[in-house]
This record gives structure tokens, C-alpha cells and sequence, in this order.
């Protein structure tokens, strides 16, 4: 028989369950995350005031679904991540209008807590936020916050050690309108930590209303893991330049939303003579042309000249005069930063250098599907069986 403490948690559950249902008739993202932070404020302290056992939330995931015949979203996994949520959102309250407790969304109010002043991060980082770091909580906040869905949260969530970081990355996904595979595909690719490290002169040769936007616009490192190779050490420019082509779209929402894609092999004509832009883009917010280079080895000084030569024929020729200067991005598989900074120092310019990274890395899931390297040599070694057919 179950306790009588126990019960009123499951009543309690399921009438905020059915509560937030009577706010919306159909839950809205800000209400099912309101409705995520407040179960998982239960489970915390509910539960570990409690002392129930390990299983105690796969029975209430169960308990919950039966009283909720057909109730979706409330798995025993779902909870734990509603659990860990709250956790690492402890230091926000909701509070509801006085007169009427679950009256509307508009009317709920989110403040930060006077008394909690740390930010709990998840068990997956466990590594505690220094004071001096608790969040301020704006408006802007909350409008991002609210505009990206729970997966996005747990993402997040879960590949994040600190609050800037974290702030990031729900501010570049509500604001990018990021989905939760491109979000994946920023944390792996270190997004926070590579964004405005590229090397480059821009603050020398940009207007200075552009400076720090230019420099945020780019990364130091680029990964373009949609390109299917066999051997990330023998390919070149032309196979790079046609995958990118091939898959533009990942291509621009690796860069940002802001970059507009022109055309690649983009002929520039000077005198009798043809020359080609591996890639061309436009960005928006920077009102500018962008000219990519993609170089198979190592950064080498002469690259820098010939990206001045391209900026020189698009200002003169493809630049409009409300444009800002054209800027030249060259990316090598690889580069030496005392190099780049040299071949930099008398360009009149703007130009910059990263590098790429390929994967040839097999997804972890499919991997148990596939022979090992014992495997396949077991099966090179194997004696030859040759079969004979008589005719009777």
C-alpha cells in the first residue's frame, strides 16, 4: 500500500498537469516549459524531502499515465530531465496573480529569486558557477528563453559549464531560430568558445561602426562534417568547394543567418583576363560582399596577396557605393597564427584566416553494426575453400 504522502504528490502532479491544460487548450511553448519547470520543482522537493527510493519516478511516470489515460510527454526519462530543469533553473520563480492562481500565462510572472544567488549546473558537468557569475535576468532573457522548446533547454543544458555559455546559446538559438540539429551541431563544434577568434586585420581595415560585428560574424574553426569523404588527407579545393555547393544550406547555418549565398567559381573579369572566387556571399547586417577561399594545406603567405587582388576587382567592379568594403576569408586545413599575423601587417585590406576540420568519424551508433579492424584482418587471413562441381 502506498503511502498517503506519496498519493497527494501524484494528485499534486496531476492537477498542475490539468491546470496548465485549462490555461491553453493547446499547451504553447512558454506554457509547457512553465509546466517542465514546475514538475520538476515538485519532484526535487517533494522527493528528496521524502527519501523515496531510486524508482520512485519510473512509478510515478506510471501512476500518472494512469490516472491521465493517453497523457503524452511524462515518461520516466522526461521527468528526470524535468527534474534536472529546474535544478539548473532554481534561481527563477514563478509566481501567479494573487487574485487567481492559474488565471492566464500573461499573468505569470517570473522573477529572480532574492534569496537563491548560485546556478546549479547540471550533474553531467557538475561544476559549480561562482557567485560573482549569477545571471541577471532581463526581459530579453526571458523573451529567448521562452522561445525555444525543452529540447532545446536540455541540449543546452547538458554541454554547457557555465552561465555565459549557457546564456549564449539560448540567446544565438532564439535568435537564429535554431533547430535543435543545428543547436547540436554548435555545441559539438564548440560554437561559444571558436565565434570572433578567427585571425584577422579587421579593426585596421574596416570601418569602425563594422569592426566588432565583422569579427563576431566569423569562427577560428570551421567543421564541415557533411562532407563525405574516404581520405580527409588526399582531397582538394574543387571536391571542398562542390560539397559546400551540394549542401549550401548546412553550409549557410554554420556561418549565420545573416550570410547570403552568391554563387561559387564567381568570374571576375579584368582586361582579357578570367578570374574565379571559390565561394561568394553577401552578408545583411554587415552590408557587405564576402569572398571564401578554400585551401587544401597549410596557410601560406601568398594566399593573402591574391585575396587582396579579388577584393580590389569587387570593390571596383560588383561593390555598390552604399556597400561597406569586401572582405576576404581564406580557410586551410591548416595554419600558423605568427605566419598569418606576418602576411597581415602591410595589407590594406580586410581579410581573414581559419581553418576547416573534416570528419571521417563513423556515427557512434552505427559502429556496432560494423566489422572491427581484427575482423576484417581475420577475414583476409582465412584459408580459401574452393568448391568443385562434378557433372553426373
Amino acid at each position: 500500500m502506498k503511502k498517503p504522502s506519496y498519493i497527494q504528490l501524484i494528485k499534486h502532479l496531476k492537477e498542475e498537469i490539468l491546470l496548465s491544460r485549462y490555461t491553453a487548450a493547446k499547451l504553447v511553448n512558454k506554457e509547457i516549459l512553465i509546466l517542465y519547470f514546475k514538475v520538476g520543482k515538485v519532484l526535487v522537493e517533494k522527493i528528496e524531502v521524502a527519501g523515496y527510493g531510486a524508482k520512485v519516478i519510473e512509478n510515478i511516470s506510471n501512476d500518472l499515465q494512469a490516472n491521465l489515460p493517453g497523457l503524452r510527454g511524462f515518461s520516466a526519462t522526461n521527468l528526470k530531465y524535468m527534474k534536472q530543469f529546474y535544478e539548473n533553473y532554481s534561481f527563477i520563480q514563478i509566481s501567479q496573480s494573487p487574485t487567481d492562481e492559474f488565471k492566464s500565462s500573461s499573468e505569470t510572472q517570473i522573477r529572480q529569486s532574492p534569496t537563491d544567488e548560485s546556478f546549479s549546473v547540471s550533474k553531467a558537468i557538475s561544476k559549480p558557477i561562482n557567485k560573482k557569475n549569477t545571471p541577471i535576468l532581463t526581459n530579453d532573457f526571458f523573451a529567448n528563453f521562452f522561445s525555444i522548446s525543452f529540447s532545446h533547454h536540455y541540449k543546452i543544458i547538458s554541454n554547457t559549464a557555465n552561465w555565459n555559455e549557457r546564456l549564449f546559446y539560448i540567446n544565438h538559438s532564439a535568435q537564429n531560430q535554431w533547430t535543435v540539429k543545428t543547436l547540436e551541431h554548435h555545441l559539438e563544434t564548440n560554437f561559444y568558445k571558436s565565434k570572433g577568434k578567427m585571425m584577422n586585420n579587421f579593426k585596421q581595415q574596416l570601418p569602425k561602426k563594422i569592426q566588432e560585428r565583422a569579427i563576431q560574424a566569423f569562427r577560428d574553426e570551421y567543421i564541415l562534417d557533411f562532407i563525405n569523404i574516404q581520405d580527409p588527407n588526399e582531397i582538394d579545393e574543387r571536391i571542398i568547394e562542390q560539397s559546400i555547393v551540394n549542401n549550401i544550406k548546412q553550409f549557410l547555418l554554420s556561418l549565420g543567418k545573416e550570410f547570403a549565398f552568391m554563387g561559387n567559381q564567381y568570374r571576375l573579369s579584368v582586361g582579357d583576363e578570367e578570374f574565379f572566387i571559390d565561394l561568394l556571399f553577401y552578408h545583411r547586417g554587415l552590408q557587405c560582399l564576402i569572398a571564401f577561399e578554400l585551401k587544401s594545406g597549410k596557410f601560406k603567405p601568398e594566399y593573402g596577396g591574391k585575396m587582396s587582388f579579388y577584393l580590389n576587382v569587387l570593390n571596383k567592379q560588383i561593390k555598390l557605393p552604399a556597400e561597406n568594403p569586401s572582405i576576404g576569408v581564406i580557410l586551410c586545413k591548416q595554419k600558423n597564427n605568427t605566419v598569418v599575423e606576418y602576411s597581415f601587417t602591410d595589407s590594406t585590406k580586410p581579410i581573414g584566416v581559419g581553418t576547416y576540420k573534416l570528419t571521417d568519424k563513423i556515427p557512434q551508433k552505427l559502429k556496432k553494426y560494423l566489422p572491427t579492424t581484427e575482423d576484417l584482418i581475420n577475414i583476409v587471413n582465412e584459408p580459401t575453400i574452393e568448391y568443385v562441381v562434378t557433372k553426373k
